[in-house]
């Protein structure tokens, strides 16, 4: 792999939709990322990849809900073949809704993860907050072994009320729980960092996702950032940018991004 690498990360609701919007290409194509990552890909095998994003130069890794068709998924596009490759974190319960990938390089360990939405029902919050804590005592194991571990995904909750257009409206909405703003305080705490907020510490409307139902909300910018890279501590000087690409569209997300040098 490059000395600098660049990663993109896009939840893209359905990547047959996003084909037939002709949005995933020209992301690649203009932005060049050495891997994407994405989540919520929604497709049953490998076949089901459009034809078309079978990108040039890209190794094409998936991992897909195995008991719902057309739910969650998430993948990994590389122009480097991985060292190993890992589907789920070895927990049936969380791994059978596809929602984890885990991809080694030289430099790093990679993860592209869709965590759960708690939204639906109480059972739900119960399952993400489950998923939330067996993830991170998974990838913590790993970090305190010594591995340089990026995580970017769909995490389902936005952290600070910096990080959604009206924080006050929505303190007992799924997504912004106390307990679940509290478990990204935590993670962090442990010898973590969110990406973004290390280079932009106090920028406001920096938002991944806008609800579709609220009509109008893309384009005023009311929106949540609920989509991360986290980075262990050990990647901190290599970090030689975080970004946000609003301007791609194609998905009630979008795109983001780190660049990182181990020049």
């Amino acid at each position: 792999m490059s000395k600098v690498v660049k990663i993109l990360s896009w939840n893209v609701n359905g990547i047959r939709a996003v084909s037939k919007k002709d949005a995933l290409w020209p992301l690649v194509e203009k932005e060049s990322p050495d891997i994407v990552c994405l989540q919520e890909t929604k497709i049953s095998s490998e076949g089901d990849f459009p034809k078309d994003l079978r990108m040039q130069n890209y190794e094409l890794l998936l991992s897909r809900s195995k008991e719902k068709k057309g739910y969650s998924g998430v993948a990994i596009l590389s122009k480097v073949k991985p060292l190993y490759v890992k589907k789920g974190f070895g927990i049936e319960k969380f791994d059978v809704e596809g929602r984890v990938l885990e991809a080694g390089f030289d430099e790093f360990i990679l993860f592209s993860v869709y965590f759960p939405n708690g939204k639906m029902s109480q059972e739900r919050l119960d399952y993400k907050m489950e998923f939330y804590e067996k993830f991170r005592e998974y990838v913590e194991f790993l970090r305190q072994a010594g591995k340089r571990v990026v995580i970017c995904g769909d995490v389902n909750t936005a952290h600070e009320e910096i990080d959604l257009a009206r924080p006050k409206e929505n303190v007992d909405v799924s997504g912004f729980l106390k307990m679940e703003r509290d478990w990204i305080s935590h993670f962090l705490a442990l010898g973590w960092f969110d990406s973004l907020r290390e280079l932009h510490p106090g920028e406001e409307g920096l938002y991944t996702w806008w609800a579709q139902r609220a009509i109008g909300a893309r384009e005023r910018n009311v929106g949540w950032r609920i989509d991360y890279f986290f980075l262990s501590e050990s990647l901190r000087e290599y970090l030689k940018d975080a970004f946000i690409l609003p301007q791609y569209k194609g998905s009630d997300h979008c795109p983001l991004g780190v660049v990182l040098s181990f020049d």
